[in-house]
């Protein structure tokens, strides 16, 4: 009877704060990363195919960066208990955007002539062996910018600095990294299929995950509290 109670006693109302302090950041997250990627969501709702249209989107895709770096520094409010999302969300972008705007378009240059090289080699007799390599080249170019961006948020050091000791944190926990892409693919696929209410309802939970994840693995690199 007292085990039965106690699941039937009321939550602390400091329970209840932390809950809803929870749902209140991460709706105002999405709304905030709408409004910071709105050249790309409009471009995405008015293309049928963006796919054919793909070095256009790589290039646009840069407004992300910023959005991303300030949507992380909102995720650290989580920790703080506050609930100060517009102060902190413009803080991040502000700091950090220029840096992370130039990891970003670094990334997608890479991630684009890889890209480009699977489609040159697939039709060949090596394609099957060579597919692979040039996959998980990609999949590691986009750790190591989404680990980038998670350090930059928090630090000001330089983005030519973070690249080999984010490299090597990421390829050493690939065993994190590995499922926090597939988290990051569903969040851009949810984008890609559905661009404002994936925004505006999916994408800040999704993007907490990549976070707080990749925030683990590049703990080495963040300042000391």
């Amino acid at each position: 009877m007292s085990a039965l109670r106690g699941l039937l006693r009321p939550a602390r109302q400091e329970t209840y704060e932390k809950v809803f302090g929870a749902v209140y950041v991460g709706l105002m997250t999405n709304v905030l990363l709408a409004l910071s990627c709105a050249p790309l969501l409009a471009a995405l709702a008015l293309v049928r195919d963006p796919s054919a249209s793909w070095p256009f989107f790589a290039v646009l895709s840069v407004v992300c960066a910023p959005a991303l770096t300030g949507a992380f520094r909102c995720f650290a409010l989580l920790g703080e208990r506050s609930t100060a999302v517009l102060p902190a969300f413009l803080a991040g972008y502000r700091r950090a955007g220029r840096r992370a705007a130039g990891a970003w378009l670094a990334g997608a240059a890479v991630v684009s002539v890889l890209a480009v090289d699977v489609a040159v080699v697939a039709g060949t007799a090596w394609g099957p062996a060579l597919v692979p390599f040039f996959a998980t080249g990609a999949a590691l170019v986009v750790a190591v910018t989404a680990a980038v961006l998670v350090v930059v948020a928090e630090s000001p050091r330089r983005v030519r600095e973070l690249v080999r000791p984010c490299l090597y944190l990421v390829a050493r926990r690939w065993y994190l990294t590995a499922p926090t892409l597939a988290v990051l693919a569903l969040a851009v696929a949810v984008v890609l299929l559905r661009p404002v209410p994936g925004v505006l309802l999916a994408l800040a939970p999704l993007l907490y995950v990549v976070w707080a994840t990749l925030r683990y693995v590049v703990l080495p690199l963040l300042p000391k509290p």
